[in-house]
């Protein structure tokens, strides 16, 4: 549930018997060959066959992800599908977790857990993303579902506490996985975990991450958990817990695989920390705090390392060149665009089975960048050349070139999810706009379904639009910033976008009947969220986009607000106009906040 797999198979001929009621086939063979069909874009074509197939479809569907909570209710979820497995629930828009969408803004996941959780007989996971979760929510998931619950995971929510915790900790004896990734929990003390290790009394738990959290964590209850929980093989910790206290942890984590969060509280200081033996299976690595003379403790395996995160490490450029020339079989990297081109050179010499490539944002100021170099053209023309396995890149850049796009869409055949953002530090780009660098990209990567692209004036011309448009056919998602020159950009680009499902866009030109005219040629088109284009004070236009099934929520501009600047320095959330659209068979939406306006033909 999490990035994309690269496309599966498609439904073969041997999936067209049946007729028009099932034919000669028996039902129970319908059955059975539907169980070996797992992709969901499959499964909804073959459940438009007929109304046998569509049945079929409902009782054999195991796991369904609803894109957003408010495109369906759960009780029509529900009757579609009364035997599922598996259920993932994304709330939010992405912008949140920007400070761009305001708290009270709904995404709560009260009617989700109330209505589905015990109705749900056969539900063993649950994921919901950027929602609000309270207490009382884990309680009721707790007491319908506790017994069977195999997988919780929370991803960027909101909402709950500590106790809330505890009681999952305690009553559902099946867990194996929980995942509480940068949400906002409040601490009332980690007894949660130590409920974790020791109410079950055969720990199944494999996977415990809270990572990106404020939560602290003793050693002693890590290690509790590590004595009882002997399949376990992930663990990513939030709060700071010196890497020093946890020997005793590792030394029972005989199977640990992964690990992420342990920090250097005394940068240098190697002799405290050379009693640090990482077990035997570890391949995934992530510590916070690493300074240059910490690396040392990852020499002796980093031979074996499959996934490394830097991200939040003190490690210079030159520090990222000498460790990565000795990590050949990284699959997964993400580092800070601290690497600059140099480390990027080196991870193309030395990773040739890199899969993924994450670049984040660093350090803004100039003068440490001057000193330690950004990304540019020229590190992402090294990674496209060296790197030919790459399925997935999102990249900060200072600069950029047609080049270097050209280079990725000739070597980067992989290629399913391509983000970039080229930062506003430097003056001058050497060269603007990125019109045909863009189209060999996309016609060079024809596994792209993904598409991100945060440019900024200049970068992109009403051709590049175009030009994304006609060479787009199979992408999916797509987010689009600082782009195009004028309204006729944007029609030329949403001509050609068939596929289209998921559309962002922020700080570009349009006018607001150009938006509404351009999501109704998006035919495939199911959300789009706009922040940063001409808004009306009313919103007036956007209602030319007005169909059967399609809500339309509008966030009027605040003139008093817009001057308002967050710490980071982008516009405050309520002081530029945002649009949100998308199909919903639940109808108007009951829970708007003030700042939302929907929009409802007369």
């Amino acid at each position: 549930m999490g990035g994309e797999a690269p496309e599966p198979q498609r439904l073969s001929r041997a999936m067209s018997f049946g007729g028009g009621g099932g034919g000669w086939v028996p039902e129970e063979a319908l059955h059975l060959v539907m169980g070996y069909v797992d992709d969901p874009r499959d499964r909804e074509s073959a459940s438009l066959v007929c109304r046998l197939w569509h049945r079929i479809d409902a009782l054999t569907r195991k796991h369904v992800t609803v894109p957003f909570c408010y495109a369906v209710s759960p009780e029509r979820l529900l009757a579609r599908f009364p035997r599922l497995e598996s259920l993932a629930v994304k709330g939010k828009p992405r912008a949140s977790m920007y400070g761009l969408i305001p708290e009270d803004w709904g995404a709560y996941a009260r009617p989700w857990v109330s209505e589905l959780a015990a109705p749900l007989e056969c539900l063993k996971a649950l994921q919901l993303r950027r929602m609000v979760v309270t207490d009382e929510d884990l309680a009721e998931l707790v007491r319908t579902r506790g017994h069977m619950l195999q997988e919780l995971k929370l991803d960027k929510c909101t909402g709950f506490t500590t106790d809330g915790l505890r009681l999952v900790a305690r009553c559902c004896r099946s867990l194996r996985t929980l995942l509480l990734e940068e949400c906002q929990i409040e601490d009332h003390g980690s007894e949660w975990i130590r409920d974790l290790a020791v109410s079950n009394p055969n720990p199944v738990l494999t996977t415990l991450n809270f990572h990106m959290t404020d939560l602290q964590v003793t050693p002693a209850d890590l290690e509790l958990l590590a004595k009882n929980c002997k399949s376990l093989i992930s663990l990513k910790i939030g709060g700071e817990c010196d890497l020093s206290n946890l020997i005793n942890f590792f030394r029972a984590a005989s199977t640990l695989e992964e690990f992420a969060g342990g920090t250097f509280d005394e940068q240098g200081e190697l002799t405290k920390y050379q009693n640090v033996k990482f077990p035997s299976r570890l391949c995934s690595l992530g510590l916070t705090f690493m300074g240059t003379n910490d690396m040392p403790i990852l020499f002796p395996f980093s031979a074996v390392l499959k996934k490394l995160d830097l991200q939040y490490t003190f490690l210079t450029t030159e520090d990222h060149c000498q460790l990565i020339a000795k990590c050949p079989n990284l699959i997964v990297l993400a580092v800070r665009n601290v690497i600059g081109d140099r480390g990027l050179g080196v991870v193309a010499d030395t990773c040739k089975k890199l899969q993924r490539l994450r670049i984040e944002r660093g350090d803004d100021d100039p003068g440490v960048q001057e000193e330690q170099g950004g990304v540019s053209q020229v590190g992402l023309t090294a990674i496209a050349v060296g790197c030919r396995e790459l399925e997935y890149i999102a990249a900060y850049v200072s600069d950029i070139t047609n080049g270097a796009l050209e280079s990725i869409g000739t070597f980067c055949k992989k290629l399913y999810d391509f983000r970039l953002v080229l930062l506003d530090r430097e003056e001058r780009i050497t060269e603007l706009p990125l019109d045909n660098g863009v189209r060999a990209l996309l016609r060079g990567c024809p596994k792209l379904r993904r598409f991100a692209l945060y440019l900024r004036p200049g970068g992109l011309s009403d051709v590049g639009l175009g030009y994304i448009g006609q060479c787009s056919g199979n992408i999916q998602y797509m987010l689009l910033g600082n782009v195009g020159e004028s309204d006729d950009g944007l029609i030329r680009f949403a001509l050609g976008c068939g596929n289209l499902r998921k559309l962002e866009l922020r700080s570009c030109c349009f006018s607001e009947r150009a938006l509404a005219l351009a999501m109704l040629h998006m035919p495939s088109l199911r959300y789009a969220w706009v922040q940063g284009y001409k808004a009306s004070q009313t919103g007036r236009d956007l209602m030319l986009m007005a169909r059967p099934f399609w809500n339309i929520e509008f966030t009027p501009p605040n003139p008093d607000n817009a001057d308002r600047l967050m710490e980071n320095g982008e516009p405050g959330v309520d002081s530029q106009a945002q649009v949100l659209a998308y199909y919903s068979l639940a109808g108007k939406r009951l829970d708007c906040p003030q700042s939302v306006v929907p929009l409802y033909p007369a």
